[in-house]
């Protein structure tokens, strides 16, 4: 309970949403390779891709597979928390956080190597990190001037991302989640007081934005797309 109140009282001040961008930038790249690379229990983007592969014999077929399992393991709170406590040692956020964070990001990072993405590449990965914005946190960080474009276009573009942009990226991720949770718990408190309903609500919550940004992701990352870089 104390954990519970600790984490809901740091997603819902002004200060910890102004803190986010600086806990998250040290460590963003960091990060963004455990997510997409794996750690002991947590495979990473490649090789969840080739199960998923492996098992559907069609691409998108296994892309659809890949954003159901993953909106299945974010409705798992357990599960969330448990990787999160893995992820936060460089980024030093709250583990629910940070456990929704590192599964949309193997999610939006797994469909992009499917579409024939270069996960090792610091474009794709960024692009990657974008999609966890959503369409609607895309759009607001464009007019913002926070991105210098959509995650394909950060994907396929010439040059490799400036750090500041990375950081920026992880910034406005870590702030929306924050919002996010915060937004969850004030939901929760609504159902509290009701036997079994606030566990429902805050898996529904959290797989609804699985989901979301695993749509998201399945457009920005088209098939068939060759690039020439000089």
């Amino acid at each position: 309970m104390g954990v519970r109140r600790t984490i809901g009282t740091w997603a819902g001040t002004t200060a910890a949403r102004r803190a986010a961008p600086l806990v998250a930038a040290r460590g963003a790249n960091q990060f963004m390779t455990k997510a997409i690379e794996g750690f002991p229990g947590f495979p990473g983007a490649r090789e969840t891709a080739r199960r998923h592969l492996d098992k559907r014999g069609d691409v998108e077929r296994a892309i659809r597979d890949v954003i159901e399992q993953h909106v299945r393991l974010a409705g798992v709170q357990g599960f969330v928390t448990n990787i999160g406590g893995v992820v936060t040692m460089p980024v030093t956020i709250p583990a629910n956080i940070a456990g929704i964070a590192v599964l949309h990001l193997r999610m939006a990072a797994t469909i992009a190597h499917l579409r024939g993405y270069d996960v090792a590449d610091p474009r794709v990965r960024t692009a990657a990190l974008v999609t966890l914005l959503g369409r609607d946190g895309v759009e607001d960080a464009l007019r913002g001037r926070d991105l210098p474009g959509r995650p394909f276009d950060i994907a396929t573009g010439i040059n490799e991302p400036d750090p500041a942009v990375v950081e920026r990226a992880v910034a406005a991720v870590t702030s929306q989640l924050v919002a996010r949770i915060g937004g969850k718990h004030a939901t929760l408190a609504l159902v509290r007081r009701v036997p079994l309903v606030g566990g429902a609500v805050a898996a529904g919550i959290d797989a609804f934005s699985t989901y979301a940004i695993g749509k998201f992701a399945d457009r920005e990352f088209p098939a068939n797309v060759t690039v020439e870089r000089v």
